[in-house]
């Protein structure tokens, strides 16, 4: 190379702050839009903690990208720092159940997070018990604070309740005196609480709100809050007008119209252009798309991939049904995966092999899992369904099974 200069870019020509088209990006009140009356009545719910008193417990539904996690963050931050006004030590610590599923993961993810160096209590990534890691945590709760909130994000993927039994009732029990707990979960299964055990969902439940999809009014507010990622006069008139309505048209997500915008300013930025056009939106949202479907599936097996693509192609042949909510059978999708397998040269699993690998595409939300009473005559049976594009997937798995 003649010179490094001409290897890295000095001076950004598309973005000056990137940073707030980043997911992990937690925004100023000013730039939450859409979620006054979802912010007010999760404030409510966890009202009496500011007075050092048991806030409710909280359920927040709905789909991904509509902002439970943004309010419960923003909400929980704002009680800790209104508490103090009151003389009330107050916390919040955060878990990513998808990361943290089992009960011990859990709890030494949330001891860590309340934990500081006056209480001189050591809490280890691992080597101790789930029992020790419980015990270190009421020590904590109840040397430090007065009230600490709780949120369980992504809650339907835990493995059990067990943690859920523990918190609800910690008090009740006598494993703390001194401080008070509130749970926050989130999940994007309406139905998650059906199976919860009734004894944590009589104390878990006080309180539930639904986050409705963003609207194209409300995903144009959001992403033009965040414009400012932009230099002055980079993003041509059309972009986020053309982003929100096509990210209203199909999911609502807030998340995947930013995903978007980021997106479209990083082709221009590749292209060498001085400014993000409005056609760049669609490639945007193609590349978005496929780039988080890929991300998702790294690392499968092989046959995770053919059980994908069996119910992808099943997907596809009968995509001109005209049924929105089109799902297929363990044995249909069985059949289509054997195929693949004798296409590929590869010995096929056993029927039961591949309905474990089905439900781990649902617990990834790939697909949708739906159980069924064919009555006596057939019995119960699970269909499933792709919630991914169809287009997408197929896009994806040729380059990774190729």
């Amino acid at each position: 190379m003649s010179d490094s200069d001409d290897l890295f870019i000095l001076e950004d020509p598309i973005f000056v702050n990137k940073e707030l088209l980043e997911i992990s990006h937690l925004p100023e009140e000013d730039r939450i839009v859409g979620r006054d009356e979802e912010i007010k009545q999760l404030a409510n719910a966890v009202n009496p903690a500011i007075f050092g008193q048991s806030p409710s417990n909280v359920l927040l539904y709905g789909k991904t990208g509509t902002g439970k996690s943004l309010c419960a963050k923003y909400v929980s931050r704002q009680l800790v720092d209104t508490a103090a006004e009151e003389g009330i030590n107050a916390a919040y610590a955060y878990v990513d159940c998808a990361q943290d599923s089992t009960e011990t993961q859990s709890v030494q993810t949330i001891a860590d997070s309340v934990n500081t160096d006056e209480n001189d209590i050591y809490i280890p990534d691992k080597g101790i018990s789930t029992a020790t890691y419980y015990k270190r945590l009421w020590r904590i709760l109840d040397m430090r604070y007065d009230v600490v909130l709780i949120i369980l994000d992504e809650i339907d993927k835990l493995e059990d309740d067990d943690i859920l039994m523990q918190l609800s009732r910690a008090g009740e029990a006598g494993k703390i005196e001194d401080c008070k707990i509130g749970v926050i979960g989130i999940s994007n299964k309406i139905k998650y609480k059906d199976r919860m055990d009734e004894r944590v969902k009589s104390s878990l439940c006080e309180r539930e709100f639904v986050f409705p999809p963003y609207d194209a009014n409300q995903l144009n507010e959001i992403m033009s809050a965040r414009s400012d990622a932009f230099r002055e006069g980079v993003l041509e008139d059309g972009v986020i007008p053309r982003a929100a309505a096509l990210a209203a048209r199909e999911h609502g997500d807030a998340r995947k119209a930013i995903d978007i915008l980021r997106y479209a300013g990083e082709i221009a930025q590749s292209s060498d252009m001085k400014t993000v056009p409005e056609d760049f939106v669609v490639q945007a949202r193609e590349r978005a798309e496929t780039d988080r479907f890929r991300e998702l599936i790294s690392g499968s097996t092989p046959h995770s991939r053919y059980v994908l693509q069996a119910l992808t192609i099943l997907s596809v042949d009968n995509a001109d049904n005209n049924a929105e909510d089109i799902g297929f059978r363990t044995t249909r999708v069985y059949d289509v995966y054997e195929e693949i397998c004798r296409q590929e040269g590869s010995e096929s699993l056993s029927l039961r092999r591949v309905r474990d690998l089905l439900k781990e595409h649902a617990f990834l939300d790939i697909i949708e899992q739906t159980r069924h009473s064919g009555g006596s005559a057939e019995g119960s049976y699970t269909e499933h369904q792709l919630l991914e594009d169809p287009d997408v997937v197929q896009q994806v798995l040729e380059d990774t099974i190729s």
